[in-house]
């Protein structure tokens, strides 16, 4: 029995598109499609223009990878940063996740995800030669591996630390204050703060 269709085609693009947003399923996204038509003036409309804007707008820094709508971003542009310090992370939403921590004034490195041979992806597919030019550039004292601890993340780190074995660099990873198969995004501030304050040789 096919399902029958309750709304316009409109609307039901709408429930379509944000059941594509990572922790909303087509039950939630219905829900969540509902509530900006009730709220068309005060939360449909304006996050319409809103959207429109970040896709005019947005942009990937050429420099770390992270998200902003200048480029360089705002974090590497800001000169009271540790410009000799660099935090290698998986994706933006790491590196956001450590600088709501507040834990280290430091610039950063996007890989945009891990080594994973079983889905395809090889070092070719990773931000990893951007890393390694940074380095030889000259002025990174320290490189922290900020990767999830899973054996992809672990992987990574492995093979980012044999690239820069050849060059006059610190490499560190986060201490065990973070779990095992744990992700960056959903830890809380204290645990990634303490991990990067008591962060040891890789």
């Amino acid at each position: 029995m096919s399902s029958k269709r309750i709304a316009g085609p409109e609307i039901e693009r709408l429930i379509q598109l944000l059941a594509k947003v990572p922790g909303l399923g087509p039950r939630s996204a219905r829900r969540a499609a509902l509530h900006l038509i009730k709220k068309k003036e005060q939360l449909l409309a304006p996050l319409a223009a809103a959207m429109g804007e970040a896709v005019d707008k947005v942009r990937v820094c050429s420099v770390c990878g992270n998200v902003d709508t200048v480029d360089p971003c705002t974090v590497c542009s800001d000169p009271r940063r540790d410009a000799a310090t660099l935090i290698v992370v998986e994706d933006v939403s790491d590196l956001w996740a450590l600088e709501r921590a507040g834990a280290l004034s430091a610039c950063y490195h996007v890989l945009g995800g891990t080594l994973s041979p079983l889905d395809g992806v090889g070092p070719d597919d990773l931000n990893i030669k951007g890393l390694v030019s940074r380095v030889a550039a000259g002025g990174v004292r320290e490189v922290i591996l900020a990767v999830n601890a899973t054996v992809e993340g672990q992987t990574t780190a492995h093979y980012i630390t044999d690239q820069l074995s050849g060059l006059d660099v610190k490499v560190t990873r986060l201490a065990h204050g973070v779990p095992v198969g744990g992700e960056l995004d959903y830890l809380d501030e204290g645990t990634l703060a303490a991990a990067l304050k008591s962060r040891t040789a890789f």
